[in-house]
This record gives structure tokens, sequence and C-alpha cells, in this order.
């Protein structure tokens, strides 16, 4: 049957939108893309976040306690924004545009950093993820080591901004210091575009904050509610109106 090789077991689309050929999408056909991408975006990250404190002390004249206090703000939008890009993932976009749309904002808009990260750090891991099928016992193997590798390119990266990088802003100079990083999220660009036709996507199927929110709301809306002792003047949902599903 000609229809064999679509890979329709889990809804996954090709960069066209179109049911994903099994044979020519995913797996490790498309995965050294995305640990390119992100062993180039962790070092950028790193490259910018190890020595900023001293960049600021000693190039912007700030005292310690106000650089300090900065760059853990600014540490923590980084690690706070991830909630608002895995929305806009799960509801709206899906993972691949949110990876692309994030990443161009990265590079073009580097002291954003923290909103770039934000889109990309959710969504690279499941993007990885999303290139294996678990219904095929030869891929749900294969995926177990995409994670051993994405670990070790999160390392890789690390490694390099924390001793080398450190160093050239140290001895050679903070444009040379912080340029790198700046050419190596453009590399990270380059390589996660350049995988486009040979990755899954999964179509975008809501996302839990949007539930949690609803019941926050409505929780504050009927706080005075007077609850009947009666539970059958109660409405209770089916099970399968109760979650979110993929479209």
């Amino acid at each position: 049957m000609a229809e064999e090789g679509i890979h329709k077991k889990d809804g996954t689309t090709d960069f066209r939108n179109k049911p994903a050929v099994k044979h020519k999408t995913g797996t490790w056909k498309a995965c050294p893309y995305i640990l390119g991408n992100e062993r180039c975006e962790r070092l950028a990250f790193y490259g910018i976040n190890t020595n900023l404190v001293n960049y600021l002390k000693f190039q912007l004249n700030q005292r310690n306690f106000t650089a300090v206090s900065n760059v853990t703000n600014w540490s923590g939008m980084c690690y706070v924004m991830p909630l608002i890009g895995a929305f806009f993932a799960d509801a709206y976009l899906g993972r691949y545009w949110t990876i692309a749309s994030f990443s161009i904002s990265y590079v073009f808009d580097y002291y954003l950093i923290a909103l770039g990260t934000g889109g990309i750090k959710p969504c690279v891991s499941s993007f990885g993820a999303d290139q294996f099928d678990d219904s095929d016992e030869t891929e749900k193997k294969q995926k177990s080591s995409f994670f051993n590798w994405f670990y070790f390119s999160i390392n890789i990266g690390a490694l390099v901004a924390y001793s080398v990088l450190v160093w050239i802003q140290t001895n050679i100079g903070w444009g040379w210091g912080f340029g790198i990083p700046a050419v190596a999220m453009a590399i990270a660009v380059m390589s996660f575009f350049s995988g486009t036709k040979w990755y899954r996507n999964q179509r975008p199927g809501g996302s839990p904050l949007t539930r949690i929110f609803q019941v926050m709301v409505a929780s504050v809306g009927k706080a005075r509610v007077e609850v009947p002792n009666d539970k059958s003047l109660l409405q209770f949902e089916e099970a399968e109106n109760t979650i979110i599903r993929r479209n």
C-alpha cells in the first residue's frame, strides 16, 4: 500500500504541513541540526552569563551590588520566560516555529536574550523527541540515545563558554568575548533551519496553562457561590471533555 510510508501514528507533519514520510524525516537525519543549534545556543548564553558581573563592574562602572542584582534579575527572567515560550509552542505556533522565531530574536536582539532563550529552552528537547516514533521500537530506543547527546551538547557549549570565552574576555577584550557568542548564535540559527526538510512537526494542541488560568478565574468568580448538599444538582464533565486534545 502506497500510504505505508506515511508517518501517521502520531500525527506528525513535514515542513509543508503534510503527513511526514517516515523514512524521509525524523530520527538521526534531523537530530544533528537540533543538537548543533542547542550546542551553539548554550555557548552563546553562557558566554554572556558567565562573566557579565565583571563586565558591568569594570566596563560600565556599576557597583558590585548593582551589577550582581542586575545579572540576577536578568538570569531570573531567562528562566521565567520559558513558561511563555512553552505556552505559545503548545497553544499556537508549535515547537518548530517557536524555536525558529525566538532564535531569530536571539540573534538580532541580543540584549533581549531572556526573550530568546525563553522560546528556545522549553522546546528544543521536546522537538528532538518529536523526531522519534514511540510506536516504533527501534526509534523508541534511539530517542533515549538522543537525550544523552542532547545533554552532552549542552555541556560542550557550557565548557567552551566557561573556559575559552572567559579567558578571551579577560585577556583579549570584551568585543571578542561577546562577539564570538553572537556568531555562535547565528550558527545555531543556520544549523536549525538547515534541517527543516527532515523535521517531523507536531501540530499545537493547546496549553495546560490555559486550563489552569480558566480554573483560577472560575474559582475567583464563584468563590461566594453556595455549594448544594445534594450532589445530583452539580454538573460533572465527562473525562474526555476535561482534557486538552490535539487536533
